[in-house]
């Protein structure tokens, strides 16, 4: 298993870097004054000024569309990207200057993958180009949306239309004006087999009986002008022909759709926690206390140490994944995409919580990023599936191995 990386991926590194350099971590405060601006004038839930002029320089640049495989994107395997999403994760807003931010790329896969061609020409094409935004409408406030198959939401058909009901929340990205679709999962036959009964289906954000209900904070962060929105569907009436690749095959999509995810989101994090463990040297290094630096005294050596460790075996659990799911049989392995799942958002946590430590009142402020990092990798450890689960997976996968043998 080689995780070197290739002279294209070199490329892209240095590329990455240098626009990095030169326009986002210049800029992270400006991003806070736009979405402060937009709030006095009354406009908190418009797209911020800087990423619609950064977008545009990273597209000349030739840093677009870098998650797609194939001929829609760069043409990078996930192994050759993940580097790059490390870089982007430095900087929670980032991603989205060079159209890779989560939930358009998972999004973008599943039309790829599973659309039609008009389905396809209508909304992967604008998403492709960065024209509008879209939401994965998934977890539902009623039911204990760790296990899918409790979804409630109805997507029953009535002639050459489908007619969905039901009520989802943590849609990331439904607060944008710009979001225009959503991919919005539900049961079309509750008397299927258990992983049979659900299905995807398109929804056009303005389509009748779509009602946004509220932005969902996170620790006080409402996300603007992104967010994690509540949304009631009501009687809502779509063509047939927005069905995903057919009814019953949701679970089927949700499988293919959350492999290549969850490795984007793992490296992000580790970025997020690379930049962590960066402040919380630099800090440690500045400040004096009880007469001499406060790098000095030796829990902080245990701390820096235990965070470069954790942080490289993090990236490299999910470079493996990486390289799995592009030389696998079915293209995934379950097993690491549910390791990295777990690890990366753990660790990350961890040491932002000690950067924030090192920072003391100043790490709880908004005069440095750690607080908002903080809530980002919270998240995640329910995103996607929460630890429980994936570790629940993992101890069956290794428990299966050894039923039908003896112990030595």
């Amino acid at each position: 298993m080689d995780f070197s990386y290739s002279p294209k991926t070199l490329d892209y590194i240095a590329r990455m870097e240098a626009f990095f350099a030169e326009h986002i971590l210049p800029n992270e405060r400006r991003y806070q004054e736009d979405v402060e601006a937009n709030t006095r004038a009354g406009k908190r839930w418009t797209p911020t000024a800087i990423i619609e002029e950064l977008k545009p320089k990273a597209r000349a640049a030739g840093l677009w569309n870098l998650f797609l495989p194939g001929v829609h994107g760069a043409g990078l395997s996930n192994q050759e990207y993940a580097p790059l999403a490390e870089i982007t994760g430095r900087v929670p807003w980032s991603p989205e200057v060079f159209n890779c931010g989560a939930p358009d790329t998972g999004n973008m896969e599943v039309l790829v993958q599973y659309g039609t061609p008009e389905q396809q020409a209508r909304w992967l094409t604008p998403l492709l180009a960065g024209e509008i935004r879209s939401a994965f409408a998934m977890t539902e406030p009623g039911v204990a949306s760790s296990d899918a198959t409790n979804i409630a939401t109805r997507i029953e058909r009535d002639g050459d239309h489908y007619i969905i009901n039901g009520r989802k929340w943590w849609i990331s990205g439904a607060g944008d004006p710009r979001c225009a679709i959503y991919i919005v999962m539900g049961k079309t036959n509750p008397d299927a087999a258990t992983h049979s009964q659900q299905s995807m289906i398109l929804v056009p954000a303005d389509t009748p009986g779509v009602t946004v209900m509220r932005p969902l904070p996170v620790f006080g962060y409402d996300d603007a002008p992104h967010g994690h929105c509540e949304i009631l569907f009501e009687n809502v009436r779509v063509p047939a022909s927005n069905i995903l690749l057919g009814e019953g095959r949701g679970f089927e999509i949700a499988q293919g759709r959350l492999g290549p995810g969850r490795i984007h989101h793992c490296m992000r994090l580790i970025g997020l926690a690379e930049r962590a463990l960066e402040f919380m040297c630099r800090r440690l290094n500045e400040r004096i206390a009880f007469g001499k630096p406060i790098a000095a005294q030796s829990i902080w050596h245990e701390r820096i140490a235990e965070s470069r460790c954790m942080i490289d075996q993090a990236r490299l659990l999910t470079l493996k994944a990486a390289y799995m799911i592009n030389t696998v049989v079915n293209n995934i392995s379950k097993t690491e995409i549910a390791m990295i799942k777990e690890v990366a958002s753990n660790v990350t946590q961890l040491v932002i919580d000690w950067a924030i430590q090192a920072h003391g009142g100043a790490g709880l402020s908004d005069d440095f990023p750690l607080a908002f990092a903080y809530a980002q990798a919270r998240i995640l450890r329910l995103a996607d599936g929460p630890d429980e689960v994936h570790r629940n997976s993992l101890a069956k996968m290794e428990l299966g191995k050894y039923i039908t043998r003896p112990p030595r």
